[in-house]
């Protein structure tokens, strides 16, 4: 999903019209992302608006890529939406221009999530969102070209430096790549990284608003990104992590990572393929990748927020949400444990690493002006893969550039 957020300078002339611009007219309305609502969604929609007599939820269906900036215009212009479907990435922006309200969560319910996912939603001790979707990401790799580069084909590296050793070892015993590393000018090629990152035990920004990412952590990953280039797909600069995606179920490149999308497409494939956990960083606790959700946001000033906050709850909760993440083809990684889980991986065991990540993964971080980090981030990595800057170079640099967006 591709959330982009509008700028917010029209907010202080005109959030004054807010306030009273909508009645409590017993009805939320929620921009809904995507083509269709999902037909489960629908069913708990009619199941609440039973329980809940003169109240009606209003779904208003708009394209993933337009769905976001909406909800923000809207907003923004004094008109806003009982609800919305936003990047989690966005909360604070949203936040701090006085756009939404908390959603704070009691510790019953912080619990019956994996660990970090209600950091996703978080700040200043405080929650802003009710997470819906998550994704985490895990290793791929073609069996046959290990087999071709006399590796063990049941064996994938479980440490960066292995993660390297074979890359080099596959390139040039095969001449295919050994690694797809993306770094596009693309959000995702920011959120690659962060999976780094989060296999070192390596933070962005903690939980104070400080930014730490000038850290050894951190700059061993940047230097392992410097260390695989050359055994990864040429020109890493032209792709985004689904074009590599691509290139990976072409047979063209052994390693990737990404989510159980790649799975999916893979089992229609006569590849012979394997996915396991990230490999891990020389400061690793454990396994770990970067934990993206998308959540509900209840904007301010409709009227029906304690309603909105209400029903952002239930359509999360264990049952409903559930039923939604798990249903054949959704793709979602799970937000909860639940023998429903359990049961879903023994039916389709590759979905284990998704959530064996979790145990010690981090947030998406948080950032008032999150497009300006994404680009700090980005630019950093290409620097580096480029040859157009050293590792701690680039690492400081971006550090300090990243002063002005938290």
């Amino acid at each position: 999903m591709k959330l982009g957020v509008c700028a917010l300078a029209l907010v202080g002339a005109t959030f004054a019209n807010v306030l009273g611009a909508q009645a409590a007219d017993q009805d939320i309305t929620w921009i809904y992302c995507g083509d269709k609502i999902d037909p489960i969604h629908e069913k708990y929609i009619d199941q609440w608006e039973a329980a809940n007599e003169g109240w009606t939820v209003t779904p208003e269906v708009v394209g993933w890529a337009q769905c976001q900036d909406k909800a923000t215009t809207l907003a923004a212009a004094g008109s806003p939406v009982g609800m919305a479907y936003v990047g989690s990435r966005t909360l604070k922006q949203f936040a701090e221009n006085d756009l939404i309200v908390p959603v704070p969560m009691s510790d019953e319910e912080k619990a019956s999530y994996y660990p970090n996912i209600v950091d996703t939603v978080s700040f200043d001790d405080t929650q802003w969102g009710v997470p819906i979707a998550f994704s985490t990401k895990a290793l791929y790799w073609n069996k046959d070209l290990f087999k071709q580069a006399g590796l063990d084909p049941e064996t994938p590296p479980k440490t960066w430096a292995e993660e390297i050793e074979f890359s080099k070892i596959i390139k040039e015993k095969t001449g295919i790549p050994g690694y797809g590393l993306p770094a596009k000018s693309f959000d995702n090629t920011m959120h690659q990284f962060l999976h780094w990152v989060y296999t070192n035990n390596g933070k962005v920004i903690d939980a104070d608003g400080n930014i730490v990412m000038d850290s050894p952590e951190v700059l061993a990953a940047l230097q392992a990104y410097k260390d695989i280039t050359p055994y990864s797909v040429e020109g890493p600069t032209a792709y985004e992590q689904n074009e590599m995606r691509a290139i990976w179920l072409d047979g063209k490149v052994a390693m990737i990572q990404n989510s159980s999308g790649a799975a999916s497409r893979a089992q229609g494939t006569d590849m012979n393929w394997g996915v396991t956990t990230l490999p891990l960083g020389p400061s690793a606790k454990g396994p770990g990748t970067l934990l993206i959700t998308d959540s509900l946001a209840v904007f301010k000033g409709t009227g029906v927020e304690e309603k909105a906050v209400e029903f952002a709850k239930f359509i999360t909760s264990p049952g409903p949400q559930g039923e939604y993440e798990l249903q054949g083809g959704a793709g979602l990684t799970p937000l909860r444990p639940s023998a429903q889980v359990d049961a879903f991986v023994a039916k389709d065991p590759y979905w284990k690493p998704f959530i064996d990540g979790i145990s010690n993964a981090g947030p998406e971080p948080i950032f008032t002006d999150y497009k300006g980090f994404q680009d700090v981030m980005i630019e950093m990595v290409q620097s580096v893969v480029t040859d157009q800057a050293e590792p701690k170079a680039a690492l400081d640099k971006a550090a300090a550039d990243l002063e002005q967006y938290k």
